[in-house]
């Protein structure tokens, strides 16, 4: 098993997309990373990039998850490239839920996720405590 003790040390950011106001899911995996020792600051619903990125800052953030499922995430975070290029957002930004509305478009709208910036797209809540771990061991090891 792995070890997760470095948990609790590193902040992560979690919200729902700015045209999104789904909180049910938002809500279960906030309530599953904390259970698991992550720190969360929950930004809700609707929540705009601009603001994950001023939270991101503000906690100096091991990670930002962006959830949404209405399928309008790539419009949603097509300022992600231009908040990289200002270094407002350089933590890894994990999308979780249905990035398009277009029947058969999921592979497109990981795709079109992927090309804005978006570095991981799950489609499981279940797969993001090892993906985080895998996130986070590399810059505790490398901190210290």
């Amino acid at each position: 098993m792995r070890d997760t003790t470095f948990r609790p040390r590193r902040a992560l950011v979690l919200g729902v997309a700015a045209s999104d106001a789904h909180a049910v899911a938002n809500r279960l995996i906030h309530l599953m990373l904390t259970e698991q020792g992550f720190r969360v600051r929950n930004l809700g619903v609707c929540t705009p990039l601009a603001e994950f990125a001023d939270a991101a800052a503000e906690l100096d953030a091991a990670a930002v998850i962006i959830g949404s499922v209405n399928g309008h995430a790539v419009n949603d975070l097509a300022d992600l490239p231009g908040l990289r290029a200002m270094g407002r957002l350089a933590c890894p930004v994990v999308f979780g839920g249905r990035p398009s509305i277009e029947v058969g478009g999921a592979a497109t709208g990981r795709a079109r996720l992927r090309e804005l910036g978006v570095d991981h797209v799950l489609d499981r809540a279940e797969q993001l405590p090892a993906l985080l771990d895998s996130i986070l061991a590399p810059v505790l090891t490398h901190a210290g």
